[in-house]
């Protein structure tokens, strides 16, 4: 039933209603979640992933088909300009998708009380552990803040622009090969990092001035970034739904792969893009 609130030509037409779409399937996959986990204190622990597991599970139907489409134009247009504005669409689309999962995930993660944060435990354990905190509770994660770190050592930037790129760089190869592996797999580690991002907006959102600032601190370089790993996503299935049509003409196969490897032309320069922002610009703010 969930897969009829959507199709990929209506999406196309009016991408923005992608962001309620996320924001349903968010809200309806903690509740779920709750409903049949809470109650177990050995399975309550794992709620954190199942969330996750559920709105994967709601979204798969129309990164598929949107996937599907997307090959479709690949073999029916002829001109680069042409394949790049069309797959624009879809990406607008994933894009509005994506910031409804941020906003109910972050949203929750604000609004419910602290015993509950078993619902983000993993996030939350996540977040700890990529900003190098000893201890991966949320209290401690609140004392220790994420507030930017702006240095001024050309040697500290140097290794901070490389790890930050080189872990990007690894989400988006996960998203190529999760697409071409499985068809819409991507939508896994896009949906794993929204409910991390979302946590980590939530932390902030409660250190400092509430959950626009939250949004701010992450968005203003989360943004080319996600949108990379949805280009990189776009290419890996294109690709896989070439393969999985038998679209081996030799015309057909290299238009498709062509236009695969522009894509992930285009997601690289994203990834460097919104890793500029987050060392240079994203900590001079947020410091």
């Amino acid at each position: 039933m969930l897969e009829s609130l959507i199709n990929p030509r209506k999406a196309e037409r009016k991408p923005w209603e992608l962001f309620f779409i996320g924001l349903l399937y968010t809200v309806l996959a903690i509740f779920l979640s709750n409903w049949l986990f809470a109650s177990n204190p050995v399975l309550r622990e794992h709620i954190s992933m199942v969330t996750v597991f559920f709105v994967v599970m709601f979204s798969i139907p129309f990164v598929y088909y949107t996937i599907r489409l997307e090959e479709k134009k690949d073999i029916q247009y002829n001109e680069e300009r042409i394949m790049l504005r069309e797959h624009s669409k879809a990406l607008m689309a994933f894009m509005f998708l994506f910031l409804g999962f941020i906003v109910a995930f972050s949203g929750f993660f604000v609004l419910l009380p602290s015993h509950s944060y078993t619902n983000f435990q993993a996030q939350v354990e996540t977040y700890c552990q990529i900003n190098s905190y000893s201890e991966v509770q949320f209290d401690n994660c609140v004392e220790a803040s994420i507030s930017g770190k702006l240095s001024s050592n050309a040697e500290y930037i140097a290794k901070e622009f490389k790890l930050i790129f080189f872990n990007n760089l690894n989400v988006m190869l996960l998203s190529i090969l999760f697409s071409f592996f499985f068809g819409a797999g991507a939508i896994f580690i896009l949906t794993w990092n929204a409910s991390v991002i979302g946590a980590a907006i939530g932390i902030f959102a409660k250190t400092w001035h509430g959950l626009p600032f939250g949004f701010l601190r992450f968005m203003i370089h989360g943004t080319p970034e996600i949108l990379a790993y949805f280009v990189a996503g776009l290419a890996g299935g294109i690709i896989s739904t070439a393969v999985i049509r038998h679209h081996f003409e030799e015309d057909k196969f290299k238009k498709i792969m062509k236009d695969s490897l522009i894509l992930l032309v285009i997601a690289i320069l994203l990834l460097f893009v919104g890793t500029v922002i987050e060392v240079f610009v994203t900590p001079s703010f947020f410091a």
